[in-house]
């Protein structure tokens, strides 16, 4: 039997790539991010909402401490955030902050589901990694 190789999906080939750069540029600036950590955070985040709004699991998952500026970035640019709810899965995917507590658990559990879904995955921005080390460290794991 011949193993067939998947290539994995990124959240930014989601949305266009204009759209991308100016989500990174705004979320390098409002939280203070190296360029690269904040294309990588909104890789996961858009990554994250596809998964949340296809699979109707908005409820069971939520964003690592790094991850969810990512998502505050996208709901910011509303318009586009609505536009792409609506072409995605046919309804707005809302945000209800402080609905769930962080823990290593729901963090592996929502990497798992990312993943299933053929994402990428940066386990350093959901605090899953095993050799956790800053300044990526979400602090949502015991590395940090």
């Amino acid at each position: 039997m011949t193993a067939l190789a998947v290539e994995l999906r990124h959240g930014r080939d989601l949305v266009e790539p204009e759209l991308f750069d100016r989500l990174v540029d705004f979320c390098a600036q409002e939280y203070g991010l190296e360029r690269l950590v904040a294309e990588q955070v909104q890789d996961q985040a858009i990554a994250m909402c596809y998964v949340m709004g296809t699979t109707n699991s908005g409820a069971l998952m939520a964003p690592s401490e790094t991850v969810d500026p990512g998502w505050h970035t996208f709901m910011l640019h509303s318009v586009e955030y609505a536009e792409w709810c609506q072409e995605q899965f046919g309804y707005f995917l809302h945000h209800s902050p402080n609905s769930k507590t962080r823990t290593r658990g729901l963090m592996v559990d929502v990497v798992g589901k990312i993943r299933d879904a053929g994402f990428v995955v940066d386990e350093s921005l959901w605090g899953t990694a095993a050799d956790c080390n800053p300044p990526t460290c979400c602090g949502d794991g015991p590395c940090c």
